[in-house]
């Protein structure tokens, strides 16, 4: 399919519009101090499929505990999901969650709270 000059010349030209328009609406941002002053918080977790067990590991690098749980959702209707009783990761600490379905894992994720 072969384009005109005056298509490619069209197209140009609604592609650089589109992107004057976009630099031109404001955008939603966060005043730095705001950031800066959220204290840091949760911890990074490694999640490990294999087969239909789950392993997930997460270290908390930062002073204030983080309480973590592991949720699995089956891929097949009648499997029973799990979602395990929350974990308390301390400062530096590395905590490991398991579970499993009996068959295919549909989706894995980890879920964070604060020490009340």
């Amino acid at each position: 399919m072969r384009f005109s000059r005056r298509t490619a010349s069209v197209s140009l030209a609604v592609a650089l519009v589109l992107t004057l328009a976009y630099e031109a609406v404001p955008h939603a941002r966060v005043p730095a101090d705001e950031r800066e002053s959220a204290d840091p918080f949760g911890a990074a977790c490694r999640i490990r499929v294999t087969g239909s067990k789950v392993t997930a590991y997460c270290h908390n690098p930062y002073p204030e505990p983080d309480r973590v749980s592991l949720h699995v959702e089956c891929a097949r209707w009648w499997d029973i999901d799990t979602d395990s009783s929350p974990v308390e990761a301390g400062p530096a600490q590395t905590v490991r969650l398991t579970g499993r379905c009996w068959k295919e894992v549909g989706d894995v994720w980890i879920s964070h709270r604060r020490e009340s």
